[in-house]
């Protein structure tokens, strides 16, 4: 009687654990090469007029110190300021590097650090190229994070054709 009743608790508790939703990671990963210098890249990353070109209108404000804050400002149609995104300075090599967290505070989403995700940029020099390396994320933890995660891949998949075109003219 106590093997069975032990087996069948083993059962159970393997069901359980193999039931269990799994996270699974969501880290978007991009790498752009850019016919022109790391000084023109990192001026397309850090500059509101250069943001504002390519990233749906909005204007990226920062004074670039870590714990600092970074946010993405733009204007509904009807001309009212809207803060698209908002967040923090984590790490930052001038002209090389910088990492941020983000969180859109309009989609209706508690804003607690689990929301958050990161963002960093980072620039190599290749003989006559740089090469941009975007990494985003880990959403899983997020809530909305297949949502978020999904429209995060299709929208830099429309920047970035115009990131190169705005910095190799």
């Amino acid at each position: 009687m106590k093997l069975r009743l032990s087996i069948l608790m083993m059962l159970l508790l393997l069901i359980g654990c193999n039931s269990k939703k799994q996270n699974k990671i969501m880290i978007i990963k991009k790498e752009i090469e850019f016919n022109t210098n790391k000084k023109k890249v990192w001026n397309l990353l850090t500059n509101p007029k250069m943001t504002k070109q390519y990233m749906f209108g909005c204007e990226v404000l920062s004074d670039w110190n870590v714990g600092n804050t970074i946010i993405w400002k733009g204007y509904t149609e009807d001309g009212k300021e809207v803060i698209y995104v908002k967040g923090e300075i984590t790490e930052i090599i001038q002209g090389e590097k910088v990492s941020f967290t983000m969180f859109d505070p309009n989609i209706g989403i508690k804003d607690i650090p689990e929301n958050y995700v990161n963002l960093t940029y980072e620039l190599t020099q290749m003989k006559n190229k740089t090469r941009l390396t975007i990494v985003q994320g880990d959403f899983s933890g997020a809530e909305n994070a297949e949502k978020r995660f999904e429209e995060s891949k299709g929208g830099w998949d429309m920047v970035i054709p115009l990131m190169k075109k705005l910095v190799e003219k």
